[in-house]
């Protein structure tokens, strides 16, 4: 290269008594009793040069450079002088005596230090050009870089081809909100830009190309939180003529490799497998925390007696549950929850619609009720406190909390619950979370949810997901009994991805079509060009997508998925670098034919 010769980060004592050229960013200039030092960084890293007087060209321009200057450099590497080296950098053993600085552009002051590590997203998103040159952000885009190349590189060996679907296409229900684009040319039409490329993958099956793949942008328009944004990219893949099983096998596989290739980490071989039954009625979710060594125990069948109206009522209501969360040591006298705690846990959980959080202190176990401490233990009857100290396995010192209320309520506070103090202070104390990677496959979901308002049946993935062999029939006799061949892959709490065995038979989709109260004309409207391609010899298939934006997050340890994003949207879908979303002028508007009903823009620039 013309204008260098080494990365500044890459210079190492491999090129001592070497001339280089150095091109990179002022990160810090020091002035040490008339030698200056210059910290130069690159994408690489740093690089100490230093500037000495004797130069007197060199140092006059080393007096004028200051933070975030762009310079070019050419000196003679040599060694650190003993006991000034840094084991931090990869040039920590040498230095770069400058024979020529070159100013290639000047810069303002910045408006923050890039080693200010309490700058608030905000100010980072609003600058974040500068937000992106601080070395955490070039470490997670270069390992972002590096888990794609990974991930096409395991594909392409396994006989995948990367084919572009379209991002104009139909507006179609795949569970949240469209992005809608209107079309100039097409008066009062509207494109939407793709949830995923779920009908497109499904297509490419059916047009014989066995093995797809994309890297790709997603669209929803719905609420935002750490772990989404309104465009995320996708890492969809779709074959043909493979079961459930080598799906997944598969694809576990990826990860492995992916995993092991960019972060040196050694998943589990195989990952444990565990139904969606499973996971709610033992963490309440469908993407439990395996790190966490906390479960529910079930206790609705024994407290349908009891005088304690808010366990009894859950107990007896349709669709009711209890659940006890053993704390282990929770109660133990000198370190475990103080009443502040609890109480401040009790605040948490009705975050998800829990009206309270009862607890029993387990103080001593051979005393029965009279050695456990709390205020419901007098509505208990002996045989209930009897079988909750049995179920959960308490001992002396730990602490039980209850969830009472109809399931979803349960599963949702408790699950949050039983998270939230694996996590805590007490309970990395307390051996109750494994500092670990812990994947796990949630298989055998319910094809169908039942939607009390609309008094129909929606489908919990999308209306192509293919039912258990046997369970064909249970989609007119009794949908909400019928299994999916669905999966989702779970890492630490987070789903990294999802997919299914798709549906190719018409047969059996018109089954699910008339589950979903769906008739044929209205199918035909959403689906037709799908349902048309699948009459033309559709093969079995199925795939799965994973959110690349997750996995990269998870490597990093980073906060929020935005880390890992160069230019993200805040959680108001809003772009602060470029102030987008903005109003745009009446002319393009009348364009489009669009009229704003509101005088005033919702959103301005």
């Amino acid at each position: 290269m013309s204008m260098r010769t080494n990365y500044c980060g890459l210079t190492t004592e491999a090129l001592l008594g070497q001339t280089v050229s150095l091109c990179g960013w002022v990160h810090r200039r020091r002035d040490h009793g008339g030698i200056i030092f210059i910290d130069l960084r690159d994408r690489e890293g740093l690089v100490q040069v230093v500037c000495d007087p004797d130069r007197p060209e060199v140092f006059k321009n080393a007096e004028t450079v200051r933070n975030e200057y762009c310079l070019r450099i050419t000196g003679t590497v040599r060694p650190r002088p003993e006991g000034t080296t840094n084991a931090n950098l990869t040039s920590g053993k040498i230095e770069v005596f400058c024979e020529q600085l070159e100013i290639l552009n000047a810069s303002v002051t910045p408006p923050f230090q890039l080693d200010d590590d309490n700058l608030s997203e905000t100010t980072r998103l609003t600058h974040r050009v500068l937000d992106l040159r601080r070395p955490q952000m070039q470490h997670n885009l270069m390992l972002r870089y590096k888990v794609t190349m990974e991930v096409r590189k395991f594909l392409d060996a396994n006989g995948f081809i990367d084919i572009e679907t379209p991002m104009l296409t139909k507006s179609t229900p795949e569970g949240a909100r469209d992005y809608l684009v209107p079309s100039r040319v097409n008066d009062g039409c509207f494109f939407a830009l793709p949830q995923s490329p779920q009908l497109f993958k499904q297509l490419l099956m059916v047009a014989n190309f066995d093995r797809y793949y994309q890297i790709t942008k997603c669209f929803r328009d719905e609420d935002l939180r750490a772990d989404r944004q309104p465009e995320f990219t996708q890492i969809d893949c779709e074959t043909s003529f493979l079961s459930e099983q080598e799906i997944r096998d598969l694809f576990e596989g990826m990860l492995r490799t992916v995993f092991k290739n960019t972060i040196n980490v050694d998943l589990p071989n195989p990952f444990p497998v565990m139904d969606y039954a499973t996971a709610m009625g033992k963490y309440g979710s469908d993407k439990p925390d395996m790190r966490v060594k906390l479960e529910f125990t079930e206790l609705t069948d024994v407290m349908k007696d009891v005088n304690f109206k808010v366990f009894s009522g859950a107990a007896n209501m349709e669709g009711g549950r209890v659940v006890a969360l053993l704390v282990p040591g929770g109660s133990k006298e000198g370190s475990g929850m103080p009443r502040s705690e609890i109480d401040a846990y009790t605040q948490f959980v009705s975050i998800y619609g829990a009206k309270g959080l009862a607890y029993i202190r387990v103080n001593d176990k051979s005393q029965g009720a009279a050695g456990l401490q709390s205020p419901i233990v007098k509505n208990l009857h002996d045989a209930a406190l009897a079988a909750i100290l049995e179920r959960t396995g308490a001992q002396d010192g730990d602490l039980i909390f209850f969830g009472a209320d109809k399931a979803k309520v349960v599963n949702d506070a408790m699950g949050a619950l039983r998270v939230k103090i694996g996590h805590s202070e007490f309970g990395k104390k307390n051996g109750l979370l494994e500092e670990t990677w812990k994947p796990l496959w949630v298989v055998d979901f319910p094809m169908f949810e039942y939607d009390e308002d609309s008094g129909r049946w929606n489908a919990c993935h999308h209306p192509f997901t293919s039912p258990k062999d046997g369970h064909e029939d249970l989609l007119e006799s009794d949908p909400g009994k019928c299994i999916a061949k669905a999966y989702d892959m779970v890492l630490n709490g987070w789903e990294l991805g999802g997919g299914s065995v798709r549906i190719h038979k018409e047969a059996v989709q018109s089954k699910v079509f008339r589950a979903l109260k769906i008739d044929a004309e209205e199918a035909q409207l959403k689906f037709g060009f799908l349902l048309d391609a699948l009459q033309y010899g559709a093969p079995p298939h199925g795939g799965l997508a994973f959110g690349l934006d997750r996995i990269v997050t998870m490597m990093t340890g980073a906060e929020s998925i935005r880390d890992v994003i160069a230019f993200p949207k805040t959680q108001r879908a809003q772009c602060l670098l470029t102030q987008a979303p903005t109003p745009v002028d009446e002319k393009q508007l009348r364009e489009l034919h669009i009229r704003l009903r509101n005088a005033e823009p919702a959103v301005k620039a």
